[in-house]
């Protein structure tokens, strides 16, 4: 399934200020169910951080791809990532879309993906198959 180019939607304020606070490894505090002992806080770190430089080659060549709306080397580029993992800040389903990141010498599509939001630039690398990811931060 082909998409086309990532669009470039305004954040709300709120979804801004939530989103930032997980990626800043922000707190949040789960309720218990009726009759059982509340939770306390519990510290997320629901990603990291990579600086764009320090992303493999194969990485830059997958996001100029996004960038340019593909062609895309396989067949699953551009679907729909449902965050299964709950790894990555909650968003509606069709939110996030997943792309491969080529693994030189690897026979099948390898680990490697990035994640785009909807947001501009809202890119995650992953490198183990979406058990962590790392927001790609383009100013460093």
């Amino acid at each position: 399934m082909r998409i086309p180019p990532r669009t470039r939607i305004a954040a709300l304020a709120g979804a801004f200020a939530l989103t930032s606070a997980l990626l800043a490894g922000g707190t949040a505090t789960a309720s218990a169910p009726s009759g059982a002992v509340a939770s306390t806080a519990v510290q997320i770190n629901a990603v990291g951080d990579i600086c764009y430089s320090k992303l493999p080659t194969q990485a830059h060549d997958t996001l100029g791809l996004i960038e340019k709306g593909g062609p895309y080397p396989y067949e699953q580029d551009g679907t729909v990532f449902k965050n299964r993992e709950g790894v990555l800040p909650g968003q509606t389903n069709g939110y996030y879309h997943e792309y491969t990141v080529i693994t030189p010498g690897a026979p099948t599509r390898g680990a490697k993906r990035v994640v785009t939001g909807e947001k501009s630039q809202e890119d995650y690398y992953t490198a183990d198959h979406y058990a962590s990811f790392d927001l790609v931060k383009y100013g460093c």
